[in-house]
């Protein structure tokens, strides 16, 4: 804009942004102008002053212009400890709307999942997964969003926003294309470290478009604003000196000129000199004084507000300031026409009662550092008081708590233990470890202080595993932590040195454990923890004697609790895995059950044991050719995880292992569907996970079942699907799928080298499982031209193998190799009886394989319509495609 006067601009902080307003408006428009149109997302960023506030106010006032309904909310610079704070501020006028049966019936399953942290639901008795909340609340959010179409979100000062919020931000941001709602976020730069600004980019990113970066005003626009402000008799001069006073910064220049207006200071040149003057009373140290200057109960009024933060009312800051209401209500009048505090404007209104705000973020922090540090810790702690007796809880009290200075308060430390624990109940363990962290500072009492850290590595298991081991380490040094505690700490504590790449030790810590201890229940849970750890050990040499001390082990039990079904698990894993009797397998696994079910405790989502043990338990059927007992099992985790709104790790580890069992059924493509969206999901968790590999690994596999080579050669290249492999055990076996990969991409040493790494590594475990690891049968094939006589040594070992395991899919695997090595009416014989082995086995695709080989050797066109058939249902391509040329040829 120029001097002439913004004549569509309704705020002195709108001069000079018409570009900003015209891209608002054309974003309204393109949102009212059709309810299937796709959302959409504007960043403003600007540095304090600029007039972010004002252009969102600008919005509001265009979107219910038009009809639409408008949610705000804003970050607080002392708030951001407080989690989920400002999606709950946004959600507020759709939540208060709705009886609490509205409420459930809106958001359908996920009410219990995002309810607790939406503050409308009781936390359940489990803790929730971070993640799942997150995409609870993302569900929320668009659930309500269509009810209210045409729908705008506002998010000011979005760099202070909390982090849990930030989370939801950038995971809904992501996901507006099907969506007709508008997300405008105003934010500074530079403001948010860590994973608040990582998840700022990615809403950045999302928008799809340059962030709008707002300038500081010309000399012009400068000018403009003060004659509209003090008059058109304004001198040019003058004009000048208030911008370079400023800046051009808006806000300052609103200010410094009523400042001006109120002091009746004459706009001529004669008076330019005393403008500085007056702008530093308006900030900073200036601002400060004049506070002062106001009285000391004004002063203590502004003080008590800035340490409130939000929720600010005149009867709760008159507690605080420890005044009568009288005088409080006198302080905050006088702080409204001192421009320090102004009612809520209704662009971003609290949610929580509070009548009064600063009238700008920069007052309320520089009031909030004029306060004296010994003044400002002991108010902090009246506020959590306050709070706490006012029936709101540990969690909402944490903010203050936090800030108290430590002094060997047990009673402190107890508070604190309080809040995490709420805070972890609605899956905020970011908020968890905040509180626990300040309550090592206090610090706890000798008897306390070992459960602290306890509970502290409880806290971060999932968030930062590598924190975990520290924290439970120390915890275990100490004395305190004893019974049940300890030995589930010991638990957790090999978990995180598992999730941090640390088997070895993970091991070795559960081993040493159980030596201190005399025979019973932990001992015996300790125990089959060591030997879970052991069986998914990737390593190149198997622990001495394992397998048997598990199988002695094993023998003696009956499946009376827990321990015992664990062992069970572990020993039929083990048995699967080296290959022995797949019958004997079952019958360990089946043990393990009650009633064909998973024992109490022994759930998807009960923590005492974890999720491997069951996955061991859901492979061995699978591989055992009980494909329909894998399939159920695997499906009842999805369900439970998505219920229970795990979706993060856990919810990732069942889809890959619902995509085994339907790889191993021969539903290619039912397998492809929820091997990506593992994929999917186990991108959020992080790269180079064993969740991650299981993922990969499993869709490249797949993909290759299909014939789709080309498609898991990109795969493999996209995911990293190369050495080094993870520590643990991955299914399918990583180098046997990378080997068949190599081997169908052409690059055919390469793939028979990986097929030989794939040899050693068994060989050193002591055997396996030839279906498991398919890597004999896949070399053989691969050297029977260069190297017959290994070829037929490999060939003659994998049917021994896959009669010793028993299973009709491993003997009929090993046939068709011996098939494809042989001519003449011996090859015709070894793929027919291939056939009617598989054709026994619940592996289709397997099926489909061996009746089209037998179609094409015998050269009948009915074993090739037969295999043809089966292909197609299974979704395997390449196979049909081979069904199609031999019948072609005899056609021909």
């Amino acid at each position: 804009m120029t001097e002439a006067g913004p004549a569509a601009a309704t705020s002195d902080s709108l001069w000079e942004r018409d570009e900003e307003v015209a891209v608002v408006v054309r974003a309204v428009d393109a949102l009212c102008a059709d309810g299937s149109s796709s959302g959409g997302l504007l960043v403003f960023r600007g540095e304090a002053g600029l007039g972010k506030t004002a252009l969102l106010a600008e919005t509001r006032r265009i979107a219910e212009d038009r009809g639409c309904t408008v949610w705000s909310a804003r970050g607080g610079e002392t708030l951001r400890s407080v989690p989920f704070n400002v999606v709950r501020q946004l959600l507020q006028p759709a939540l208060v709307s709705l009886l609490p049966e509205e409420a459930r019936e809106y958001l359908g399953d996920w009410y219990d999942v995002a309810g607790p942290a939406l503050g409308i639901a009781d936390p359940g008795g489990r803790q929730p997964d971070p993640q799942g909340v997150c995409d609870g609340l993302v569900a929320a959010v668009r659930r309500l969003a269509k009810r209210d179409w045409p729908l705008v979100l506002l998010i000011d000062d979005a760099h202070w926003a909390d982090q849990e919020t930030l989370h939801w931000l950038a995971a809904f941001a992501e996901r507006l294309d099907d969506l007709s709602v508008l997300v405008v976020v105003a934010r500074r730069p530079g403001e948010a470290t860590g994973e608040s600004a990582r998840h700022l980019d990615t809403v950045s990113a999302a928008a799809g478009r340059p962030e709008n970066t707002l300038s500081a005003l010309t000399p012009g626009a400068t000018a403009g604003i003060t004659r509209a402000t003090i008059g058109a008799h304004a001198d040019a001069p003058f004009c000048r000196e208030v911008w370079a006073v400023t800046g051009g910064n808006p806000y300052e220049t609103v200010e410094l000129l009523a400042k001006v207006r109120d002091s009746e200071l004459e706009p001529t040149e004669n008076s330019a000199g005393e403008l500085r003057a007056l702008n530093r009373s308006a900030r900073g140290g200036g601002l400060v004084a004049r506070l002062e200057g106001l009285g000391i109960d004004a002063t203590r009024f502004a003080w008590a507000a800035a340490i409130l933060g939000t929720a600010i009312s005149v009867d709760l800051v008159a507690q605080l300031a420890t005044m009568g209401h009288d005088d409080a209500a006198r302080c905050a009048a006088l702080l409204r026409s001192a421009r320090i505090l102004t009612a809520p404007a209704q662009a971003h209104g609290r949610p929580d009662g509070g009548d009064l705000e600063f009238v700008h973020p920069l007052i309320a922090t520089a009031v909030y550092n004029s306060i004296p540090d010994a003044l400002r810790t002991a108010m902090h702690g009246i506020a959590a008081r306050i709070v706490t007796d006012s029936g709101l809880g540990a969690a909402a009290a944490s903010r203050h708590l936090l800030q108290v200075h430590p002094d060997d308060d047990a009673e402190l430390v107890d508070q604190l233990r309080d809040a995490a624990r709420e805070h972890l109940a609605v899956g905020a363990p970011d908020a968890a470890r905040r509180c626990l962290e300040r309550a090592l500072e206090e610090p706890p009492r000798p008897d306390a202080h070992a459960r602290v850290l306890y509970e502290l590595g409880c806290a971060t298991l999932l968030t930062a595993p590598a924190t975990t081991i520290g924290h439970l380490q120390t915890a275990l040094a100490m004395p305190g932590l004893d019974g049940p505690a300890r030995v589930d700490a010991v638990f957790r504590l090999s978990q995180a040195l598992l999730h941090n790449d640390q088997l070895e030790q993970a091991v070795r810590t559960v081993e040493a454990e159980a030596a201190r201890h005399e025979e019973g229940p932990a001992r015996m849970r300790l125990r089959a923890v060591q030997y879970m750890w052991e069986g998914i050990h990737a390593g190149e040499a198997a622990t001495p004697g394992r397998s048997e001390r598990l199988a002695d082990l094993a023998r003696t039990c009956t499946g009376r609790d827990n321990s015992e079904r664990a062992l069970l698990i572990l020993r039929g894993f083990d048995a699967m895995t080296h290959g022995e009797n797949a019958e004997e397998v079952v019958e360990l696994c089946d043990r393990a059950l009650v009633n064909g079910r998973l024992a109490p405790g022994l759930g998807w989502t009960d923590t005492e044991w974890g999720v491997e043990l069951l996955m061991m338990l859901g492979s061995s059927y699978a591989y055992a050719d009980r494909l329909d007992r894998a399939e159920n099992l695997f499906a009842e985790a999805l369900r439970t995880y998505t219920t229970a709104g795990w979706s993060g790790g856990h919810l990732a580890l069942a889809n890959a292992f619902l995509g085994l069992a339907f790889r191993r059924q021969g539903r290619l493509k039912d397998a492809e569907t929820v091997l990506r969206e593992s994929l999917r999901l186990a991108e959020r968790v992080g790269r180079g996970l064993p969740l991650y590999w299981s993922a990969t690994c499993g869709l490249i596999d797949t993909l290759l079942a299909r014939g789709h080579v080309e498609e898991a050669w990109a795969t493999a290249e996209n995911y990293g699907f190369t050495p080094p492999y993870p520590s643990t055990i991955v299914l399918p076996d990583t180098r046997s799928v990378r080997g068949r990969l190599l081997l169908a991409a052409g690059r055919t040493e390469e793939g028979i080298n990986e097929l030989e790494a794939a040899e050693k590594a068994a060989a050193a475990r002591g055997g396996h499982n030839p279906v498991l690891a398919p890597w004999s049968v896949d070399l053989a094939v691969a050297l029977a031209g260069e190297d017959p006589v290994r070829a037929g040594r490999l060939a003659t070992d994998a049917r021994r193998q896959a009669e010793r395991f028993g299973t009709d899919t491993a003997i009929g695997e090993a046939l068709r190799c011996a098939a494809a090595l042989e001519t003449g009416q011996r090859k015709v014989r070894l793929a027919a009886q291939a056939a009617t082995y598989l054709e026994a086995s619940p592996c289709q695709y397997e099926h489909a394989a061996a009746r089209i080989e037998y179609g094409l050797v015998a050269r009948s066109a009915a074993e090739l319509n037969r295999g043809l058939t089966l292909a197609r249902s299974c979704g395997a391509d390449g196979l049909a495609t081979r069904a199609r040329q031999g019948l072609a040829e005899l056609e021909g």
